[in-house]
């Protein structure tokens, strides 16, 4: 099956990106629960059924657009729904339901190094076949998982590194701050792309070689060389 097959397209990066985000999805709404806020729970959103929290562009036409054109592959699912005040301690909580996402997917990249470990030892370099398709998803479910993990991390509202600031910040900085959430489309059209059109490819350039030097030390953890 060639790399250009959009079947192809879809067994490697499609189906591994809709893993790692709904599972991020899900981590959020976990964690949320876990510290007050059972509204993920109530809501039916702490599902692994990918259509709970399917949005139909952000999951599936951008990504696939993406890998069809070798561009970096990520996307989103419709958010989990966290109401903050119900938590125990909203502020404190904030971040660490902020963070329960990047940590999933850290967390997924190190499995699919596990993977991908297993399946070049059990087949002796998975040199081709159903060995070679299955290093070529672990391979490209790290990179994903790296990449959502680094990406969401951008310090803005709407990323979760930027519900991190907010719930670092002073109580009215914070609530200044939170109110950026409100143009989350608009900060994504700026980042991914008016500042790449000015020369400024914050993804390309910064996040991009992040996720490549992160992904070849946890590799490199496991003695596999990309």
């Amino acid at each position: 099956m060639g790399q250009n097959n959009i079947v192809f397209q879809i067994a490697v990066w499609l189906v591994p990106l809709v893993i790692a985000i709904v599972f991020h999805e899900v981590a959020h709404g976990l964690v949320a629960r876990r510290l007050g806020d059972p509204t993920a729970q109530q809501l039916g959103r702490l599902s692994l059924n990918p259509i709970r929290h399917v949005d139909p562009f952000g999951t599936i036409i951008l990504p696939l657009i993406l890998a069809i054109t070798h561009a970096p592959v990520f996307g989103w699912a419709k958010p989990v729904p966290v109401d903050y005040r119900r938590l125990r301690h909203p502020r404190r909580d904030m971040v660490l339901v902020a963070l329960a996402g990047p940590g999933m997917n850290f967390l997924l990249a190190v499995i699919g190094a596990l993977i991908l470990f297993a399946t070049i030892t059990l087949s002796g370099g998975a040199q081709g076949g159903v060995p070679l398709f299955i290093a070529a998803n672990a391979l490209n479910f790290i990179l994903i998982n790296i990449f959502l993990a680094v990406f969401n991390l951008i310090p803005l509202p709407p990323f979760d590194g930027g519900h991190v600031v907010q719930g670092l910040l002073p109580p009215q900085a914070a609530k200044a701050f939170g109110s950026i959430g409100r143009y989350s489309l608009l900060v994504l059209m700026v980042l991914l792309l008016v500042l790449p059109a000015i020369g400024v490819d914050i993804v390309g350039k910064a996040i991009s070689p992040l996720v490549e030097r992160i992904a070849r030390a946890l590799l490199g953890v496991f003695g596999i060389g990309v």
